[in-house]
């Protein structure tokens, strides 16, 4: 039998801003570890290498941080169904403390595998964190307000890759040579959200009796053949599934176009990612009042159309820094009128005992579109010798298909009951 939901009990505030924060705090220490890593190793390399290497660099990375996704988003998936998803959480943070302690170790040590052991290490923390974070907040909130809590979870999530990305670059550029410090503070960090996970609405495990679920290539079969059949959902998991692919490749083109084009420094590097993050949460918290108690799924070939007219100045040869930070302002708001439907679409659809599996799917399917981005990346630049601009108008044109797959499949809204 499904458990009651709380959505509808009073006081939810309370839970939703503590997961609200709690997420803020994982979005911040993903991109912190991940961009001190990929500035530390671009350093390095500078030093030896051109831009071939540098983009072998960052789409290893990213592949690495990625892997984990596909290898254990469905056990997450099924760890959210059978426990209480709060609890999930709660040892989801325990253990990014351990990581940050070994993070630290890894930026001290020289050579690159225990920097990508501890790269890994985080993606397999938010493989395992991400179905009980989105499955939960249907079960949290009252059901006319998930657009809204949507769009106030996607800015908070930017927040914490603006600020997550920023404190990267001042790391990079304070602690040079000695990055290893950073460890300890994000290890600090993460004790912060182990404690605000510890104040998110308890809720009841889903489906107690749920079997064991392990192997990621027959489950997450076994999981798209049962969404296939309900067209709202498979649609919106494939948008989602695009969205990624789109912004993977966006934020490795944009660590490379600004280290070898606009000859940014570490820091400046990292700031030009505030104006992307920044656009998304505005874009998400307007799509989300745009909803008015709706999931507003015109927003979607909206927000596509955005993304591909955003990407065409940023490929034209001299385009100056203040332009392109422009552009990636209205990059990431087009990004945030798209991607809140197709969030909200997805945690709607399915039934309460299966949320959290399909929120494991649709996270493995999320970074398969990140490794294809890593692949994109590397065959662009390497066999077609496109240049890091010209890579922004793949990703356009990649929008714009998105776009039009997703305005055939709804009309102007799916209602929230």
């Amino acid at each position: 039998m499904a458990p009651t939901p709380v959505s509808s009990a009073t006081g939810w505030q309370r839970g939703f801003w503590c997961l609200m924060g709690t997420q803020f705090q994982n979005a911040f220490s993903d991109n912190a570890l991940k961009q001190l890593i990929i500035l530390v190793l671009l350093a390095s390399a500078t030093a030896s290498a051109g831009d071939a290497e540098q983009d072998r660099l960052v789409s290893l990375v990213t592949a690495v941080f990625s892997a984990p996704f596909i290898l254990f988003a469905m056990l997450g998936g099924w760890l959210a169904d059978r426990n209480s998803k709060q609890r999930v959480m709660i040892g989801v943070k325990m253990a990014e403390m351990g990581i940050m302690a070994f993070a630290a170790l890894a930026l001290w040590v020289p050579g690159l595998p225990l920097k990508l052991c501890a790269i890994f290490l985080m993606g397999c923390h938010s493989a395992i964190f991400a179905p009980s974070k989105y499955g939960i907040l249907p079960e949290i909130l009252p059901h006319e307000k998930l657009s809204w809590g949507n769009g106030i979870l996607e800015l908070l999530t930017f927040l914490g890759v603006i600020l997550g990305t920023v404190a990267a670059g001042i790391f990079s550029d304070v602690y040079k040579g000695q990055e290893w410090i950073a460890g300890p503070i994000l290890m600090a960090i993460a004790f912060g959200g182990w404690t605000l996970s510890r104040q998110i609405t308890s809720v009841p495990a889903a489906d107690p009796t749920c079997p064991v679920r392990i192997n990621p290539v027959t489950d997450l079969w076994r999981q798209l053949w049962i969404m296939k059949q309900d067209r709202d959902l498979w649609r919106a998991c494939w948008g989602n599934t695009g969205f990624y692919f789109i912004s993977a490749l966006v934020m490795m083109n944009v660590v490379v176009f600004g280290n070898s084009v606009l000859h940014l420094s570490g820091f400046q590097n990292s700031m030009m990612n505030v104006a992307l993050a920044l656009g998304v949460g505005i874009g998400s918290v307007v799509a989300g009042y745009a909803s008015r108690g709706h999931i507003e799924y015109r927003l979607v070939p909206i927000g596509a159309l955005g993304l591909a007219l955003s990407t065409v100045p940023m490929g034209i040869e001299g385009i100056t820094p203040d332009a392109f930070r422009i552009c990636m302002a209205t990059l990431g708001f087009s990004a945030g009128l798209f991607i809140v439907p197709v969030v909200s679409v997805i945690q709607h659809r399915p039934s309460p005992e299966s949320k959290g599996a399909v929120q494991g799917a649709v996270s493995s399917l999320s970074f398969i579109g990140i490794m294809a981005a890593a692949g994109v990346q590397w065959v662009a630049r390497e066999t077609f010798h496109i240049t890091s601009g010209q890579v922004f108008w793949v990703c356009g044109a990649s929008a714009i298909i998105c776009g039009a797959y997703a305005a055939i499949s709804r009309g102007r809204f799916i209602k929230v009951e």
